[in-house]
């Protein structure tokens, strides 16, 4: 790629510009996911398991540390790579969401409801009773369709995850789609649950291959909490992501993440150590050099001081709504990702 010697950032809705030989003018957008750790109301739902998250459960879970959670969350949301667009994030993948209406009164929050974000969202059969969902500001995003899968195991019949959702449309009149996906957790050990997440890579690779066959030079991006880092087998040999663009063919699958997490940054600790399971994954027809079209630039953890613990034995780590029932008042367990793709302004 053009090695760009100098950035300077314009002070435009959605635009930038990069100099190199000479002046060019570069249109960038930012794609994120962000696993928000338990956004729940405060109202019982029978057909979920919400009893921690009322009023009267263990987390004492009432309207005012809602009201907190979801402008802590707002304010992270209108930050995500405002260093290279002021407009923020054009689509969020969400996870660990209850339902549509606390994403509702997610985007009616002060810090981002002039973005007027819309909402895709389907109930998903997970036990906890949590879903994934995606937003977008529509001025840079029309819906054309959506879709939600379910991960369905043979020989066992009651298992229930977070379905992988899918969103097509044109992203300033470029045909992308967009995969959100929550992988089982590491619940029972890492090994011992590994076959269920290669199942859920195994689904998410279905539904690329799908859309390859209906365009083979689809753009694609793949994102979400994979529960794994970029280097573990699902990612690697179920999703069949590669952490280099070297000998890339087309149809294969890029994960920018890759290099991030071989430089020790993570978007989630446990136990003194640090994972990257928030991951964005993009289709082989973001990369190149031939900006007429938007093209794969960087990948980032949004990982800014304010959003990480600051004393106790958490210190560093991302700054969370609960430790055990023990209200925080933080913003979620995990970084948001996120990626920056470009194209040229003639």
């Amino acid at each position: 790629m053009r090695n760009f010697l100098k950035i300077l950032i314009l002070l435009l809705p959605f635009s930038f510009c990069l100099h190199a030989q000479e002046n060019r003018l570069f249109q960038a957008a930012v794609i994120a996911f962000y696993n928000v750790e338990n956004l729940f109301d405060t109202i019982d739902d029978p057909m979920v398991r919400d009893e921690e998250f009322l009023p009267d459960g263990a987390n004492r879970w009432n309207t005012e540390r809602y009201l907190n959670k979801l402008d802590r969350l707002a304010q992270v949301i209108a930050g995500i790579g405002t260093d290279f667009t002021p407009d923020g994030p054009a689509i969020v993948g969400l996870a660990e969401i209850e339902n549509r209406a606390v994403v509702e009164d997610l985007i009616s929050q002060a810090g981002i409801k002039d973005r007027n974000y819309e909402i895709v969202h389907y109930d998903s059969p997970d036990r906890r009773g949590v879903d994934v969902g995606l937003i977008y500001q529509p001025k840079y995003f029309h819906l054309l369709h959506s879709k939600s899968y379910t991960l369905q195991l043979d020989g066992i019949p009651n298992f229930y995850t977070r379905d992988q959702l899918v969103v097509s449309g044109l992203f300033d009149g470029e045909l992308m789609h967009f995969i959100v996906g929550h992988w089982p957790s590491r619940r029972g050990g890492e090994k011992r649950s590994l076959p269920l997440r290669m199942e859920a890579a195994k689904l998410a690779r279905h539904i690329v291959d799908s859309l390859l066959m209906s365009g083979p030079q689809a753009k694609i991006v793949v994102m979400g909490d994979m529960n794994d880092n970029p280097n573990n087998k699902s990612l690697i040999e179920g999703l069949r992501a590669k952490g280099s663009q070297k000998n890339l063919k087309e149809g294969e699958l890029f994960n920018p993440m890759y290099a991030l997490y071989k430089k020790g940054i993570g978007s989630n600790a446990w136990r003194d150590t640090w994972s990257l399971f928030d991951q964005l994954i993009i289709s082989h027809e973001f990369l190149g050099e031939d900006y007429s079209s938007y093209r794969f630039k960087t990948a980032k953890v949004y990982n800014k001081p304010e959003l990480t613990q600051r004393s106790g034995r958490f210190k560093g780590y991302p700054w969370r709504t609960f430790v055990g029932t023990e209200h925080q008042g933080g913003y979620s367990d995990h970084f948001p990702s996120y990626i920056l793709i470009i194209k040229e302004v003639k």
